[in-house]
């Protein structure tokens, strides 16, 4: 993201639109403050929660400046989920949404991420929180059978599993894979967060047992063409949510409403899958307030 596009992002951020000045102090501050401390730097993040964050870690410095960084699919996060439910974050990163559903939602949750150098970040992020009897962290790849695949290993929120076009010279690693249906064969989640840049698709192929439980009302799922890379067509993947009964829609966080795509994708990267509407917008409405400490506002 360019510089123009990255601060129109940050002073047109809906927990941002009113307090622009606010937030250009935000960044200056966390700029010049972040090179002053070594290492990573504990920050709040919603109600109790906190957040290790160190300078090029694109999403969690986001969450500093904005309060969500993906607005609308952590605010769904937040007002879908109940204790006692279970949340699946494939691609975790270092734990974001992870720390949002077992942190401040206080649910159950299973958070893969395939860097072992990011696992041990998204590790930290839990022991922090004081997650460890509620997450369960893996260190795999998840796809459409079990093995090995290759990832890049020095793109941090981008790192992805290394196409045939990228096989020369682009730092890597092996990491073992696992089909999400084994990683949950005894698991009946009730959301599920997929962003592992553009092989969406090979982990669909192997979830037809879990998109077919009962429990699992949403997916959230990142679909922005990075899948062509593979020579995927995302079409086709979406066309296969469809077929598990799930329609797509966008959510306004402030509103607590879902808004209909009409069965087409989102234009912002990550598309809303959705089923059992009336339960889901019972639990929208109903969920409680959480403050976004960064922002000092209440969502």
């Amino acid at each position: 993201m360019n510089k123009i596009k990255f601060f129109t992002f940050l002073l047109k951020h809906p927990l941002n639109i009113d307090h622009k000045w606010t937030v250009l102090l935000r960044y200056l501050r966390w700029q010049v403050g972040s090179r002053l401390a070594p290492g990573a730097v504990a920050v709040d993040f919603v109600d109790k929660t906190r957040l290790l964050v160190k300078p090029g870690m694109t999403g969690a410095t986001g969450n500093i400046y904005t309060g969500l960084h993906e607005f609308e699919d952590m605010a769904f996060v937040l007002h879908i989920l109940r204790q006692g439910d279970c949340f699946v974050d494939i691609g975790a990163n270092i734990g974001s949404y992870t720390v949002l559903a077992g942190g401040a939602v206080g649910v159950n949750c299973i958070s893969v991420e395939p860097i072992p150098d990011t696992f041990d970040h998204l590790r930290d992020n839990i022991n922090l929180n004081g997650m460890r009897d509620r997450v369960t962290a893996l260190n795999v790849g998840v796809g459409e059978k079990e093995g090995v695949l290759r990832f890049t290993s020095s793109q941090d929120t981008v790192n992805h599993v290394l196409s045939e076009d990228e096989a020369k010279g682009m730092p890597s690693m092996e990491v073992p894979v696992q089909r999400l249906d084994d990683i949950l064969n005894n698991v009946n989640p009730v959301l599920i967060k997929i962003d592992v840049e553009g092989f969406e698709s090979n982990v669909i192929k192997g979830a037809n047992s879990v998109l077919s439980k009962d429990s699992l009302l949403g997916v959230i799922m990142e679909l922005n063409g990075s899948g062509r890379r593979y020579g995927f067509d995302e079409s086709v993947l979406h066309e296969t949510m469809l077929s598990y009964g799930f329609s797509t829609y966008t959510y306004a966080p402030f509103e607590r409403q879902l808004k209909t795509l009409a069965n087409k994708t989102s234009n912002s990267g990550n598309t809303l899958y959705v089923r059992n509407c009336d339960e889901v917008n019972e639990r929208l409405k109903s969920s409680q307030a959480y403050q976004i400490i960064n922002v000092g506002k209440k969502l």
